[in-house]
């Protein structure tokens, strides 16, 4: 049986835990099982991955996604430019085999971990079938952990973008700062912040929503509930709106790709 699951603290919901499932069962994928892993602290992350040696593949979620990057043996080029990572392959080989080949896993242990963040794949094929030539620039709303790939993603598509931020940051412009002819400027807008997040569903980043036209696209990624107050204010102007859900959908596929490649990286 391989087993796949999701670390983080706390793990009131998942996402990841109903898709996997409900795809081994779609797919008939028997020999599978994708389960949660709520660890208190990641100084405890050795003792799980030993108490756990079957698993084959992680997700990784807050508070985790960059403080697991620590015990990670291998990164991926886009991982670490983000300074982040949502998922693990965790690359079993015998101890003769490591031995030989002059390799050992955090630990000298008889695995290797390989990490990687496939955010940045969910984002950026969620994004660009919506994108238009008057998308010249974006406001992105927060500059925590999940911001890490849409930062990316833009630098790659070379879309300019400025951070909105709640506390004062080098580099930022406070929510209070931000304008309506900024909002009227920048036709793309990506909330990256929690809220709205359900049960919190009153709530949306504080914007001038008076400047959002039909000319705007408004990315939220939150998928729960599936309309934000964030996108249902950029709707009721006429804007198109997006959720996180088929990012969610595309990272976890991309995830799974991943954990069930022969690749060897160097």
């Amino acid at each position: 049986m391989k087993k796949y699951g999701l670390i983080g603290y706390p793990l009131s919901h998942s996402f990841s835990k109903k898709y996997f499932t409900e795809k081994f069962e779609r797919e008939g994928i028997a020999d599978c099982v994708y389960e949660l892993y709520p660890i208190e602290a990641i100084s405890n992350f050795n003792e799980f991955l030993h108490q756990h040696p079957d698993l084959c593949g992680l997700n990784v979620t807050i508070p985790y996604k960059v403080d697991v990057m620590q015990y990670i043996d291998w990164l991926n080029a886009e991982a670490k430019h983000v300074g982040a990572v949502n998922t693990i392959r965790i690359d079993k080989e015998s101890p003769i085999s490591v031995a030989f080949q002059g390799e050992v896993g955090f630990g000298g242990d008889d695995f290797r971990l390989e990490g990687f963040n496939t955010d940045i794949y969910g984002f950026e094929e969620s994004l660009k079938p919506l994108l238009k030539s008057r998308h010249k620039s974006a406001l992105v709303l927060g500059n925590g952990g999940a911001a890490k790939a849409v930062f990316y993603v833009l630098d790659k598509l070379e879309i300019p973008y400025k951070i909105i931020t709640r506390r004062e940051q080098a580099g930022t412009i406070l929510f209070d700062q931000l304008t309506p002819e900024m909002v009227a400027e920048n036709k793309l807008i990506i909330n990256t912040t929690p809220l709205g997040t359900s049960p919190n569903v009153d709530e949306c980043p504080p914007i001038p929503y008076e400047a959002i036209t039909d000319d705007h696209l408004l990315y939220d990624l939150i998928y729960n509930p599936e309309q934000t107050l964030f996108m249902q204010k950029g709707a009721e102007a006429g804007a198109d709106v997006k959720n996180g859900h088929e990012m969610l959908i595309l990272q976890a596929e991309r995830a799974w790709e991943i954990w069930n490649s022969t690749e060897r990286y160097p």
